[in-house]
Order: C-alpha cells, then sequence, then structure tokens
C-alpha cells in the first residue's frame, strides 16, 4: 500500500515538475516576442565612386566618400572616360554606419554581401564563367577625426554568375544583368564606432586581370549586424540561466555521489550533457562588449557543435541502456557503432568551421565558397556530416522501435505482480515513455518553428500587439534545451526512497529496501533495477 502511494506520489510530482517547466517555456517565447527587437538588421550601402590622386598630392591612402575630408567624386564613368581616368584611379568608397550614426559593441558581428550594377555593352560583354578581382582594405577609427588604421587588406576574387533577360543586341545596351549577391566580408565583433570599406578593380588586359566582367555601374553593399536589444536580451537569458544550471547540476551529481556505487554510464552521460549545457550558458559575451574578440563566432559555433554532439549521444545512450543485455551494458565502447557517426560528423563540421571562420580572423574577405577547390572541400565536409547524420538517425530510429516494442512486451508481465510493485514498473515506463515524447516534442518544435521563421516576414502583428517570430524562435529554442537538461538532471537523479515491506516478495526477486529513482539502468549495489531485469526477462522470452 505504501508503494502505491509513492508512486502515485511521484506521477503526480512529474506532472507537477511538467507543468512548472511548460510556464517556463512558455515564457522563454513570450520573452523574445514581446521583449526583444529583430535578432538582425540589414543596412543597404551605396558605394562612392573616388578618384585616387595619391600620386600627386593626396596625404593619406583612405578615400571617405563624405565628410570634411572626403575624396573627390564621380558621377560615372562617362564622366571618368571624357576626363581621361583610368579605372586603375578609382576607388568605390564605403563608410560604416550611415552619417550621423554609429557602430557599437552590442551589435555583436559585421556580414556583408556584394551586389554588382553590370550593364549590357556590345564592345564589353561580360563573359561567361566571369571572375572579378577586388582590391579591398578595411580600417577603423574611434573619432571623426582621428586617423584611420587599417584592420585588414587582400586581393579577392569573385565569381560571377549574372543572367541577361533579353536578346544581346544594340537595342539592350545599358539595360542591367541580374547578377547573384556575393559574399564579401565578415567580422566576429564590432568594437569600434565607424569603419571604412575602399574597393580597387584592378585591371591588367596582359594577365587577363577584370577582363570580360562586363560595365560595372556601382557597387552595393548590404551589412546585417545584430540589434543591440535583442543582444541585451540574450545575454539576460545567458546570465540567469548559468546560475539555475549549475545549481542543478551541483545537486544531481551530490545525488550521485551519496550512492553506496560507483556512477553509471547514463549518468555520466546526463551530467556531460549538464556541462556542454553550461558550456554554453556562460556569458562570455560580456566581455566582446569591452574587448575586441572576433573569434567569438568561431567560439559559438564550437560551443554548439559540444551540445549537439553531447545530445545526440545522449540520446543513442539512453535507448541503448534500456534494450542491451547485461554484458554490454554500461560501456561506452558498446555504442561505437552508432556515436561513430556523430563523432566523424562533428568533425567535418568542425573543419569546414575552421576553413571558413578560422580563416577570417586574419581575413574577414575570405570565403570558401569563392573557388572550385574550396568549394568541393566544402560541399564533401558538408556531405559526410549528412551522410553520418543519416546513419545516425536510422540508428536512433531503429533502437527506439526496439524499446518500445521490449516494452510493451513486458506490460503483458505485470498484471502478475502485486498491486504496489505493478504501480512502481508502471510508472517507471510512464516516465520512459514521457521523456521520450517530451525529446520528440522538443526536436519537432525547434524545426517547425525554424521553418516558421523563415517563410514569414518576421513579426506578426496582433492589434497593437507585435510578436517578433525570430526573436521567439532564438530565445524559446534555446530555452527548451536548457529546461530539457535540466528536466533530465531532476528527474533522473537518484532517490534515496525505500520501498515498504509489502514489496519484498516480489515477482523479480528484488531485495527489500532496494532504492526507488526515476533512473531505469542504474546498476545497484545488489544488482541491476526492477526495469531492466523485466526488460531482460522479456528479451530472453
Amino acid at each position: 500500500m505504501a508503494g502505491a502511494i509513492i508512486e502515485n506520489m511521484s506521477t503526480k510530482k512529474l506532472c507537477i515538475v511538467g507543468g512548472i517547466l511548460l510556464v517556463f517555456q512558455v515564457i522563454a517565447f513570450l520573452v523574445g516576442g514581446l521583449i526583444a527587437p529583430s535578432p538582425t538588421t540589414a543596412v543597404p550601402y551605396m558605394s562612392v565612386k573616388c578618384i585616387d590622386v595619391r600620386k600627386n598630392h593626396h596625404k593619406t591612402k583612405w578615400l571617405m566618400p563624405w565628410g570634411p575630408n572626403h575624396c573627390e567624386k564621380l558621377k560615372d564613368f562617362d564622366e571618368a572616360v571624357s576626363r581621361q581616368i583610368e579605372a586603375n584611379d578609382i576607388v568605390f568608397a564605403v563608410h560604416i554606419p550611415l552619417p550621423s550614426k554609429e557602430m557599437s559593441p552590442w551589435f555583436q558581428f559585421m556580414l556583408f554581401i556584394m551586389q554588382l550594377d553590370i550593364a549590357f555593352k556590345m564592345d564589353n560583354d561580360l563573359k561567361e564563367n566571369a571572375e572579378i578581382t577586388l582590391d579591398v582594405s578595411l580600417a577603423y577609427r574611434d573619432d571623426m577625426f582621428d586617423d584611420w588604421e587599417e584592420i585588414a587588406h587582400a586581393i579577392e576574387i569573385r565569381k560571377l554568375k549574372c543572367t541577361f533577360g533579353s536578346p544581346k543586341t544594340l537595342e539592350s545596351e545599358g539595360r542591367h544583368y541580374d547578377c547573384d549577391f556575393l559574399p564579401f566580408m565578415e567580422i566576429g565583433s564590432v568594437a569600434h564606432k565607424y569603419y571604412l570599406i575602399n574597393i580597387r578593380l584592378p585591371v591588367n588586359e596582359r594577365k587577363g586581370i577584370n577582363v570580360g566582367i562586363g560595365e560595372i555601374k556601382d557597387i552595393r553593399l548590404v551589412g546585417i549586424h545584430q540589434n543591440g536589444g535583442f543582444t541585451k536580451v540574450w545575454f539576460a537569458m545567458k546570465t540567469f540561466l548559468t546560475p539555475s544550471i549549475l545549481i542543478i547540476m551541483v545537486w544531481y551529481w551530490r545525488r550521485i555521489t551519496l550512492m553506496t556505487r560507483a556512477p553509471v554510464l547514463l549518468e555520466k552521460v546526463i551530467f556531460a550533457l549538464g556541462i556542454s549545457m553550461t558550456f554554453i550558458n556562460i556569458p562570455v559575451e560580456w566581455f566582446s562588449i569591452g574587448f575586441d574578440w572576433t573569434w567569438m563566432l568561431l567560439f559559438g559555433d564550437i560551443r554548439q557543435g559540444i551540445f549537439y554532439a553531447m545530445l545526440l549521444s545522449f540520446w543513442i545512450i539512453f535507448c541503448g541502456e534500456h534494450m542491451m543485455d547485461q554484458n554490454e551494458r554500461n560501456r561506452l565502447s558498446g555504442y561505437w557503432k552508432q556515436v561513430g557517426p556523430i563523432a566523424v560528423g562533428s568533425f567535418c563540421l568542425f573543419i569546414f568551421d575552421m576553413c571558413e571562420r578560422g580563416v577570417q580572423l586574419k581575413n574577414p574577405f575570405y570565403s570558401i565558397w569563392t573557388t572550385e577547390v574550396g568549394t568541393e572541400l566544402a560541399m564533401a565536409f558538408i556531405i559526410v556530416a549528412g551522410i553520418c547524420l543519416c546513419l545516425y538517425f536510422l540508428f536512433l530510429c531503429f533502437m527506439v522501435f526496439q524499446v518500445f516494442r521490449n516494452i510493451s512486451g513486458k506490460q503483458s508481465s505485470l498484471p502478475a505482480m502485486s498491486k504496489a510493485r505493478r504501480l512502481h514498473y508502471e510508472g517507471l515506463i510512464f516516465r520512459f515513455k514521457f521523456l521520450m515524447l517530451i525529446t520528440l516534442a522538443c526536436a519537432a518544435m525547434t524545426v517547425i518553428f525554424f521553418i516558421v521563421s523563415q517563410v514569414t516576414e518576421g513579426h506578426w502583428k496582433w492589434g497593437d500587439i507585435t510578436i517578433q517570430v525570430n526573436s521567439a524562435f532564438f530565445t524559446g529554442i534555446y530555452g527548451m534545451w536548457n529546461l530539457y537538461v535540466f528536466a533530465l538532471m531532476f528527474l533522473y537523479a537518484p532517490s534515496h526512497k525505500n520501498y515498504g515491506e509489502d514489496q519484498s516478495n516480489g515477482d523479480l526477486g528484488v531485495n527489500s529496501g532496494e532504492e526507488l529513482q526515476l533512473t531505469t539502468t542504474i546498476t545497484h549495489v545488489d544488482g541491476p533495477t526492477e526495469v531492466y531485469k523485466l526488460a531482460r526477462k522479456e528479451a530472453q522470452e
């Protein structure tokens, strides 16, 4: 009777915990949807054509598009031809941000894409598979009267992918090609107030540099940076969630160390998952407000990669610990077939990220997609990672199917047990199914909100209330996985409650006083857990 009361109370507690977590989940979505602005802002920039007269009397190599020391400007290239100004003496200048504005460290990063306005001309047509060579420089300053300090300089090549919708005749001269956007620049910090970009298009007919690229009329840039308001909300969430996960981790591990046995594999994996979640949560981004840490984007990718690798490994081990036989349980080596694809896929994505953002630490204009070798290498890494991911999910789906089949078979043994013991097993099985359903719900919500954020306009407006869908996606999903890890450690921490004597004569011969806990795969001092024994008995039958 006492066991039945304990089990009913445990189930009620589980429902209460689920309700509380659901409330926090709703709050996480509302924080992003109602409080935070849109995650990013896109700002268009039109370059100004400057005449580079350094060879004569210009004192600085940096050409400003506007301001008290602005460059000598050209209206268009017809003016350059009439004034006999060569293409090598023309510089496209872009000042960031726009006049009367300042950049802020709260913007976190800057991503720029380039669009070329190329006009069709019979005697200067755009050849097939044309490549444009860019001589680009980036500088900064923190005061409008300071000198510009160089950040980076590079010679970059970009492939032009353009289409022309009209017949190439004299009547079509002057019409513009429809060209794809080109990756231009990415910086992992915004530590300065003002930035200046100078772009040159060097022409060398003998070497074939910038020959056959059509008649370039203008160069446009689109700058994307994180909104400062969203950054503050994001930092606040990280600052709040870090101690929350740390506290539950300490409590969880303390409950394990109080046991008379050593921690088992599943407990170690759950604890490692908590560590990886804490690694993401620790708000080191606060330091980026005062320091020029351009590696923060790469560091963030590495942190997320570690967490998702641990999460995928946990799902495999959690299922496997409910279906493997006694000889293979509780050993990581028994999961090499399932964990191997995770390791290979994660390594491929890490190498890809190092080839992209790792190189950008030295050259922000670099892009692995701009060369054939780089594109093939990147695609190879992504394809291998995709194959590993598919193999992983095939293994996972098979294991989940096996576990649910075993559980369904086990339930036929329950009627022969005492009422208290039957309620105990039913509760453990219910918790296992509960966690599996929560896992599927979390994965489904992640996919659904990602799709919604991509296909909507970025916000929904209901009367006077505006909901930022993209912000709600980021804060909601981030909060959801934190709650998932929190619930895992809370529900699967070993319990120190004991059964009464009425359960000492159960069908499976478990000793009286054996611990009641949610961790269904724990190996006790006096043998495996009850649910494991039941699973093994059913498998043997």
